[in-house]
């Protein structure tokens, strides 16, 4: 089966909800929903399964998978999709995507049936091996301002054993996968709603208000005091910031040559994050999946030794597992950006920055004490730095697959407004 029967299978599980006929049909829109964070895992879901059911977002995700009915459609093992479908295999899993015998009674006539290899983003190793099917979806169609209309489809996706949903957020599905492969989330909404290959994150803060995402480009309205559009610009730029590709994954990489600490470059070795083109080793890689982020040890003890330094002046308090370096909240004054203490700068290629002020540099574990919010990593083979969520929160983030594009706008409450100011009141017309 060609990519081109492929895109067809995708339009042909597209159902606007309460469309017009198809002569009648609005032109194609993104699509938008809200981005919950659960405390207790710092995970964050979106409601789109349909239904109300919320996956758990992966940035690194090659694909959809929940648990699913035990009469289910199912895809023939020869199939484009089923080809796609066993890319990236996830590392340490004693799985292999592809076919097996069919004995669903829905799929009567098929000699095999197409399998994938979903994984738990949590507990590494876990994984399981579920039928390739069609997972109902629903969002609402945006114009980047306010929810229009709902919209109902369906994309590829694995079943999975309630198994793999351990460790997860109470009450989730299962995961949508955001990465750049093609049976993403953005990828399939990109085919099926016949909208760009384009996504932007407004990860929230806390469990008390949502984030958002839209998936398919456009503007991204926040409210302020006027009103902004956080996106403007982001996909027009002739000249974007590329992300890079590992080899391992279909995560996005960015490429960063250093580090700040209250203006003082944290002395790291030339190529200290540079990612491996053939292995898919080191790098930088931005992770949903990752509360805080998290350095190899050559970078972790210089990056702690030089914030130290630069707080010498504050009390420390007892640290607080998994942090190891925390302070007296009560010896810390604030700002719209968090607590006053000494910025962290990450250094981008092309003379960019990522400012990490107090709001992402330290996280507050109780009602006395705040902590460093990094941690160390020493397993082999990881990446050089896993950008985490808590240090994406109230920034969004623009991802353009096909310029293989990534741009960030932020931290947010440095313009009096942050990733909870969506308006998701429904525009009347």
């Amino acid at each position: 089966m060609s990519l081109l029967v492929f895109s067809l299978l995708l339009l042909l599980l597209v159902s606007p909800q309460g469309a017009p006929a198809a002569d009648q049909q609005p032109p194609a829109k993104p699509i938008l929903t809200p981005i919950f964070k659960d405390p207790s895992t710092s995970l964050y879901t979106i409601p789109i399964e349909d239904g109300g059911a919320r996956l758990v977002l992966d940035l690194a995700g090659p694909l959809l998978w929940s648990t699913c009915a035990p009469a289910h459609r199912t895809i023939p093992c020869y199939s484009s999709v089923c080809r796609v479908a066993g890319r990236n295999p996830p590392g340490g899993c004693a799985c292999t995507s592809g076919s097996q015998p069919n004995t669903n009674p829905t799929a009567t006539g098929r000699r095999c049936t197409c399998t994938a290899c979903p994984y738990n983003l949590v507990a590494t190793g876990q994984c399981g091996r579920g039928d390739v099917t069609a997972v109902p979806l629903s969002a609402n169609a945006t114009d980047g301002k306010n929810p229009l209309f709902p919209v109902s489809f369906s994309a590829f996706g694995s079943c999975a054993p309630d198994a793999l949903l351990a460790s997860l957020p109470t009450g989730a599905a299962g995961v949508a996968g955001l990465s750049r492969l093609p049976l993403s989330l953005p990828s399939q909404v990109a085919s099926a709603l016949k909208v760009p290959k384009r996504f932007a994150l407004c990860l929230p803060t806390s469990g008390a208000r949502s984030g958002a995402a839209i998936f398919g480009g456009g503007p991204f309205q926040l409210l302020a005091a006027p009103p902004v559009d956080v996106a403007e610009g982001f996909f027009e730029d002739p000249h974007p910031f590329h992300f890079l590709k590992s080899p391992r994954n279909g995560a996005y990489y960015v490429r960063v040559t250093g580090i700040e600490v209250n203006n003082e470059r944290v002395p790291l070795p030339p190529g200290t994050f540079d990612l491996d083109a053939r292995s898919g080793t080191g790098g930088v890689m931005l992770s949903t999946a990752t509360p805080y982020t998290t350095l190899r040890s050559d970078i972790y003890r210089p990056l702690r030794r030089a914030f130290d330094a630069a707080t010498s002046g504050i009390p420390r308090a007892a640290p607080v597992e998994p942090f190891e370096m925390c302070y007296q909240v009560s010896a810390l004054s604030s700002t719209r950006l968090g607590f006053a203490v000494a910025n962290i700068v990450v250094l981008l290629d092309g003379g960019g920055s990522w400012l990490l002020a107090g709001n992402a540099s330290l996280v507050q574990v109780n009602d006395r004490t705040v902590c460093f919010a990094f941690l160390e990593t020493v397993a082999p083979g990881s990446p050089a730095l896993i950008f985490g969520g808590f240090q994406m929160e109230d920034h969004l983030l623009l991802f353009d697959l096909d310029k293989e594009a990534f741009g960030f706008r932020g931290p947010l409450p440095g313009i009096r407004t942050n990733c909870g100011n969506f308006d998701f009141n429904m525009a009347t017309f």
